[in-house]
């Protein structure tokens, strides 16, 4: 045990020091000007979020002139616009001119969407002053309550869902109308209205939608009517009922990436950089481990990006959820960047890398989270969970598992690839980015059961491949992404089983025997049945109750005892099936690949096609 102990402090003795010296050179290299740009990012970065927590973002304040007189009832309702700007009437340069009983609109296009705005605005403006209104009945004698429902049952193809259960859009909705007393109002979220200070004018609040006279003007919106005030609400008016979309928390939760993007570039630079004329021979050579080089020169860039985390959080009144979902995703940016770095030949290049790594893992954080409201394809996202933090909502520990689990386990994954091609023969040799990608596979296989290691390995960057295929294809037809999921579940997976035997018979590692290919399959195939099962992590998020969750999951074993009406027999058949398919399947691109990358190719796609054919037969069987 003291060994032990002594060892570990060694360890993070040689790691800290690493890290003082990455720190102390990294300064040294870095001009204002760079620095100065990334301090004018981060402070956008930040002011785009502070202004998404005060409510304060409006790209289109005062972009509508609005020729109206002090006096006039609609003038607080112009005012009170951020899109409207309040000029004179003798004003000539103005889109509209309001007098008691018309609207002058110019006839261009702007003049007609100003008219949108100002008929918007009076709308919000009466919502404001009927909430006042201590009979809250007769300000609001119709009130809907509108309630989202997750989907919790299979939606079988070309079938209707019905209103109540979620519909199309993920939700019901549910009125009660007429006569509703005050209680029924405060329980449905409808305030009360005003005394109607402001404007009383009666008639449809909705006659403004006649069409322009002849002359430009149109009848005035009468300030009667009701506006909706607070847009996506689920509850109030039926003016005030929209679609629910997380604009503010989204905007807040996308402000944590932009900063990493700045980090990454920095970090993957330096990597880069020992790799330039040979510089980074010397730690090579010193008696110190590939695995410590690295966790000492990443340490700097993850402490920066957590205490980034952490400021941003802390601005925009995120909690240790916030965090805890944030800095996975940074860390998985900062293992993608140095697998990049390592198998980039220049610094052209390594832009190429990290600009593919930025656009696809801000892709994967960024597109679920729009769902944040209807259903769990948003949990494919962490920024999910930053979006409920922000909401003070709670989040049951299964849900964090299943947002964050595939993200850090596939940054290990990266990092310990990464480390295997940490040595001279690849660090500075020119070998293009594919080749250099099969070298750490391969440096990672030392016997055959390794191929099954990393089989099951592949299980993260699998899982995380397929949720954003689900994602993506999620608000399509149902009759169209059903088959496109299958065929992206087939190709993901015969690749994650297949790439690292090929780099093994590659760099001849073992006989190329249709024995030694057998036997690398079905260790293969073993391996890969086995890690998957971890994707069983998609039950705690419901996301098998979805179409395409069930379409893409159930055909591994995985949800199909629930709900699903077959045997205990069958279900068993259907848990164990998947390892003859992925042994089948893994032996047979490993006898592509003992003939050669050409044959493997050929193998590859006839794998794919046993894989589909299993998988289509698979989702007719469960209906």
């Amino acid at each position: 045990m003291t060994d032990l102990r002594t060892r570990l402090v060694e360890h993070a003795r040689t790691i800290l020091r690493i890290a003082r010296w990455e720190v102390s050179r990294s300064a040294g290299t870095l001009d204002r000007r760079t620095a100065v740009i990334g301090l004018v990012a981060v402070l956008v970065a930040g002011g785009i979020a502070a202004g998404a927590a005060g409510g304060g973002v409006a790209l289109d304040r005062d972009l509508y002139r609005v020729g109206i007189a002090g006096d006039s009832p609609y003038y607080d309702a112009v005012d009170q616009s951020s899109t409207l700007d309040p000029r004179p009437v003798s004003d000539p340069n103005v889109e509209l001119v309001v007098s008691e009983t018309h609207v002058s609109v110019v006839d261009t296009q702007t003049g007609r969407a100003a008219y949108a705005a100002f008929r918007d605005a009076v709308r919000s403006y009466n919502e404001r002053q009927m909430a006042r209104e201590e009979n809250r009945s007769a300000a609001f004698p119709v009130v809907v309550d509108l309630q989202y429902r997750e989907r919790d049952a299979l939606v079988p193809a070309g079938s209707r869902v019905d209103g109540g259960a979620g519909g199309g859009g993920g939700g019901a909705g549910a009125g009660d109308g007429g006569g509703a007393d005050a209680g029924t109002g405060a329980e449905s979220g409808a305030s009360g209205a005003g005394d109607g200070a402001g404007g009383t004018a009666g008639g449809d609040p909705d006659a403004s939608d006649a069409a322009a006279a002849d002359d430009g003007s149109v009848d005035a919106p009468s300030l009667g009517g009701m506006a909706g005030l607070f847009g996506g609400d689920s509850s109030g008016s039926p003016a005030s009922i929209s679609p629910p979309f997380p604009f503010a928390s989204l905007v807040l939760a996308f402000a944590f990436l932009v900063p990493m993007n700045f980090v990454i570039q920095a970090y993957g630079s330096s990597v880069l950089n020992e790799r330039i004329n040979r510089r980074g021979e010397l730690l090579l050579v010193a008696p110190i481990s590939p695995g410590d080089i690295v966790a000492g020169k990443t340490l700097p860039y993850l402490l920066g990006t957590v205490g980034i985390t952490v400021a941003i959080a802390a601005a925009v009144g995120g909690g240790v959820v916030s965090v805890a979902a944030v800095v996975p995703v940074g860390l998985l940016f900062l293992a993608s960047t140095f697998v990049g770095a390592m198998f980039a030949r220049s610094f052209k290049e390594l832009t190429f890398v990290t600009v593919t790594v930025s656009v696809f893992l801000t892709t994967y954080t960024f597109v679920p989270a729009i769902f944040t409201n209807v259903t769990p394809i948003a949990l494919i996202s962490p920024l999910t969970l930053v979006v409920r933090d922000l909401a003070g909502e709670s989040i049951p520990l299964g849900e964090f598992l299943f947002s964050v689990g595939p993200i850090l386990l596939a940054a290990a994954v990266l990092f310990l690839l990464g480390v295997g091609v940490y040595r001279e023969e690849d660090m500075f040799t020119q070998r293009p980015v594919p080749l250099k990608f099969l070298d750490a596979l391969d440096s990672r296989i030392s016997r055959a059961r390794s191929v099954a290691t990393l089989s099951a390995l592949s299980i993260p960057f699998v899982f995380i491949a397929e949720l954003l295929a689900i994602a993506v294809l999620f608000v399509l037809p149902v009759d169209l992404t059903v088959p496109m999921v299958l065929v992206a579940v087939a190709v993901i997976e015969e690749l994650a089983k297949s790439l690292h035997v090929l780099a093994a018979f590659e760099k001849a590692r073992f006989s190329r025997t249709l024995r030694s290919s057998l036997v690398l399959g079905g260790l293969s195939g073993l391996g890969f049945f086995v890690g998957e099962k971890f994707t069983a992590i998609a039950q705690l998020a419901g996301l098998q109750s979805l179409t395409l969750g069930q379409t893409a999951f159930a055909p591994s074993g995985v949800g199909i005892a629930g709900g699903t009406g077959v045997s205990a027999l069958v279900v068993l058949g259907l848990f164990l099936a998947p390892l003859v398919l992925h042994a089948v399947t893994a032996s047979v691109t490993a006898l592509g690949a003992s003939r050669g990358r050409s044959a493997y190719g050929v193998a590859l796609v006839g794998a794919i096609a046993i894989h589909l054919g299993y998988n289509l037969q698979v989702v007719n069987a469960l209906g």
